[in-house]
């Protein structure tokens, strides 16, 4: 039986991750938004870790800010991609690891931690449970933790209203409609209220949960979708205004529990 590390290396080995979120307007969306909300907590000069790096668009984008930055990325595929990346560009260090040991860094190390792809691919609730811990114990007292989860409703719609929808149900939810998480599925979503639970008894204060990019991934394969270059900016702001409306939560994709350690 293949393990955890093997299904997600097995998939990223075959996709092109660098490009994500720069080649579609959802992806797009996703990283402003990201982005904007780094930006609310983190200034030049702060020590940031991001988990789950990827190919580092975040990472190097922050560390040209002049962040002091920390990646760690479980595939090595993407590690080296982003190490390709930031040749040449200064305050940043990478190393490959697994969101749920992060035994090389020191309690309180960093200002801000970004968990941003992990917990997509986490399934056992004590591995979920170690990589949420870890996160909360590098970062400083006061420090704000970033973590990137999915809607289990965002995945349907993205990629079951075209076609299967009767395999995406199964594969996701039980006959008595629970939220499924295993291994297999590679990514897995959650209830809002299902991921906001996972915190109530750890030592962080809830800031928001957010929306990165809202419906846009199910309805951009429409062949009269279109966002300008002129009308994106607008919808970017647009977004934002609404972004964090708890009855727009669950028809988004992608999504960001914001807290800070107590």
């Amino acid at each position: 039986m293949s393990t955890r590390e093997e299904i997600i290396s097995g998939f990223y080995n075959q996709v092109d991750e660098d490009s994500r979120l720069q080649n579609n307007r959802h992806g797009q969306l996703e990283y402003t938004v990201t982005m904007h909300y780094i930006h609310r907590f983190a200034a030049p000069g702060s020590k940031v870790l991001e988990v789950g790096a990827g190919t580092g668009r975040y990472s190097i984008a922050l560390a040209k800010e002049g962040m002091d930055v920390t990646a760690v990325e479980l595939v090595e595929k993407n590690l080296d991609v982003l190490k390709q990346n930031s040749r040449g560009v200064d305050h940043i260090s990478s190393f490959q690891g697994d969101a749920t040991d992060l035994g090389r860094f020191e309690d309180q190390a960093f200002d801000i931690t970004l968990v941003l792809g992990p917990l997509y691919h986490l399934y056992d609730a004590a591995d979920i449970h170690k990589a949420i811990d870890e996160a909360i114990r590098v970062t400083r007292k006061g420090g704000v933790i970033l973590f990137a989860f999915l809607s289990v409703f965002g995945i349907m719609y993205a990629n079951y209203l075209s076609g299967d929808w009767a395999e995406g149900q199964e594969e996701n939810f039980t006959k008595d409609y629970k939220v499924k998480h295993f291994k297999e599925q590679l990514f897995t979503g959650y209830d809002i209220v299902e991921f906001e639970k996972l915190f109530e008894d750890k030592p962080v204060q809830w800031i928001t949960t957010t929306g990165t990019d809202g419906v846009l991934e199910p309805i951009e394969v429409r062949p009269d979708f279109e966002i300008t270059d002129e009308d994106f900016p607008a919808f970017v702001d647009w977004y934002l205004a609404f972004s964090e409306k708890r009855e727009l939560l669950g028809a988004t994709n992608h999504l960001l529990y914001i807290c800070r350690k107590q």
